[in-house]
C-alpha cells in the first residue's frame, strides 16, 4: 500500500474502514454476557460489487498478504487496544478513532433502526463512542445505532 493510500484510510461510524473512500472492512461488536464478541471482515484479495457503495480490497492497492499473516497482525493490534481500553478506559480508544475518522463537519445521513432518515453533519463522538450528529438547527443528536452514509 502506498503512503497516499495509508493517508486515505478512514473510519466511518459505527463499523466501516474505508480506503480511498471505498469500503475495505466491516467490524461488528456484540456483547454476550461478560464477553465482547468481535467480528471483522476484511477484503484482502477480492471485494464484492455492491450497488449501494464503493468497495475495494488490499490487492486493488498493491498489497498482497496471506489471511494468516493478516490475522496474526490483527490479533496483535486488537490485543494492544483491548489492553489500553482495560487499563486506561475508553477515552484513548475514542481519541484514536477520531484521529482516523472522516472530518468533523462532514455531511452525513443517518438511517435509524426504525427506518427514519436524519441528515446532519458529523460532530465527533460522545465519550462513550456514540455518534454526535449536528442537525441543521444547531442541535446535536447523540446516536447509539444507525446506518451512516457519507454524503
Amino acid at each position: 500500500m502506498s503512503a497516499r493510500d495509508a493517508e486515505m484510510l478512514c473510519l466511518k461510524w459505527p463499523n466501516d474502514l474505508l480506503l480511498s473512500g471505498a469500503k475495505l472492512s466491516g467490524i461488528l461488536l456484540e456483547r454476550a454476557e461478560d464477553a465482547l464478541v468481535i467480528g471483522i471482515g476484511v477484503n484482502l484479495a477480492h471485494h464484492p460489487d455492491l450497488p449501494d457503495r464503493a468497495t475495494t480490497s488490499l490487492a486493488m492497492h498493491g498489497v498482497s498478504v496471506t489471511p494468516e499473516a493478516f490475522l496474526d497482525r490483527l490479533a496483535e493490534a486488537v490485543g494492544q487496544w483491548v489492553s489500553i481500553w482495560r487499563n486506561k478506559g475508553l477515552e484513548p480508544v475514542v481519541d484514536r478513532w477520531l484521529a482516523r475518522a472522516h472530518p468533523v463537519g462532514a455531511p452525513i445521513t443517518a438511517r435509524m433502526p426504525d427506518g427514519a432518515v436524519v441528515d446532519g453533519r458529523f460532530d465527533g463522538l460522545a465519550r462513550d463512542g456514540a455518534l454526535r450528529l449536528r442537525l441543521a438547527d444547531g442541535a446535536v443528536r447523540v446516536m447509539h445505532a444507525a446506518d451512516i452514509f457519507l454524503i
